[in-house]
């Protein structure tokens, strides 16, 4: 890694968004070096991605089923967006995917005293997985730069000036997109 760390491109030990994007249309081609190299420079991008909307375990699932859609869809990436913000799609979607199913399907508790679990669980934070559906949902609405600027200041914590650079425009512009995209996401969640 410490080679990694020194090479062009590199700011903090992973890939700035041009050789990530490079990389992956790279691997399109599917020769397994490209592929894993496309891998190796994601994935620490796209587990602190999903830690961040799930937690440690939940992660590690999610993302090896990012990776699997990811794969399969990699011939079709043509580059109109960066493979970051195309990978971080594809995280979110597997987070909304998992919430989904898992809301679907009732959980059977092994405890002799279920009921009262099930409302301490409920009390403690269950409306915070349904409000990250919500959002997920919403963001699918955003305009396109505006999510890409939105998702990478407030969702993955990018700072601003990188986000600029990752967008390829001023941090005044990323500024004013993710404060757009912010009010047209209060609007939506409140006419919801």
């Amino acid at each position: 890694m410490r080679a990694v760390a020194s090479s062009p491109g590199i700011r903090g030990g992973t890939l700035t968004d041009l050789p990530l994007t490079e990389l992956a249309l790279t691997a399109r081609t599917g020769e397994a070096a490209d592929v894993e190299a496309f891998v190796r420079a994601a994935y620490p991008d796209v587990r602190r991605f999903l830690v961040h909307l799930t937690d440690r375990e939940t992660a590690d699932d999610l993302v090896q089923e990012t990776f699997l859609r990811a794969l399969a869809s990699l011939p079709r990436f043509a580059g109109r967006s960066s493979a970051r913000t195309w990978l971080s799609s594809i995280a979110r979607r597997v987070v909304v995917d998992r919430f989904r199913a898992a809301s679907a399907r009732p959980k059977v508790a092994d405890l002799a005293d279920w009921q009262t679990t099930a409302e301490r669980s409920r009390h403690r934070g269950a409306a915070g997985l349904d409000e990250w559906v919500a959002l997920a949902d919403l963001l699918d609405h955003v305009p396109g730069e505006r999510r890409d600027a939105f998702v990478l200041t407030q969702v993955m914590g990018v700072p601003y000036a990188e986000a600029a650079e990752l967008l390829g425009c001023p941090v005044g512009t990323v500024r004013s997109r993710v404060a757009r995209a912010r009010t047209q996401l209060v609007s939506s969640w409140t006419a919801a």
